[in-house]
């Protein structure tokens, strides 16, 4: 007579802490190095950094809203939702398939991204933002006069996170499916 023992599969998230540190070290680095090269406020091509003349300039901006400028002055709102965002991502970690490397990777970086603009908030009372673009077109509501609204590491971490998430909801198979 032999007696099994289940022992629980250990669950690591060393892909998703690895990713959002890099993300939010990423950000914090570029942001402390447009504050050392640009003052405040700088947002006119002629006083930015140019990178693709017409197209692609580094600004130094403060955001106290969201994207697009949305919530302005409700930074404290904006704190206490992203803090509800990492809580819920931990509390939802097992249905969310944390222990799965895609979404380790995609979690990792809007954790990552997160932290990087709530840390802004904490700090300065806003978002830096310093990437700059202008599109040779306009989109009411999006793109007016062609310029995209300033950005940073951290939303880039946060909407490529969020891009992938949906595009993987509608193509990965569940795991419950492979094993059908």
């Amino acid at each position: 007579m032999s007696v099994e023992i289940h022992v629980p599969e250990r669950k690591t998230y060393g892909r998703l802490l690895w990713t959002a540190a890099l993300v939010f070290i990423l950000d914090q680095a570029s942001k402390f190095w447009i504050s050392q090269r640009l003052p405040f406020g700088t947002y006119r091509p002629e006083e930015a950094i140019t990178l693709i003349p017409d197209f692609f300039y580094l600004v130094h901006l403060g955001n106290r809203g969201a994207a697009w400028g949305i919530l302005e002055g409700q930074g404290v709102l904006l704190s206490i939702a992203a803090l509800a965002a990492l809580a819920a991502i931990y509390c939802f970690r097992n249905s969310l398939q944390l222990h799965r490397h895609s979404q380790q990777w995609i979690f990792g970086l809007l954790i990552g991204g997160i932290l990087g603009n709530l840390l802004d908030r904490l700090l300065h009372g806003h978002v830096i933002d310093f990437f700059d673009l202008h599109f040779p077109f306009s989109i009411p509501f999006i793109l007016e006069g062609g310029r995209y609204p300033a950005f940073n590491i951290a939303d880039s971490g946060i909407v490529i996170g969020v891009g992938a998430y949906l595009v993987l909801s509608f193509f990965e198979k569940e795991p419950d499916e492979l094993q059908r």
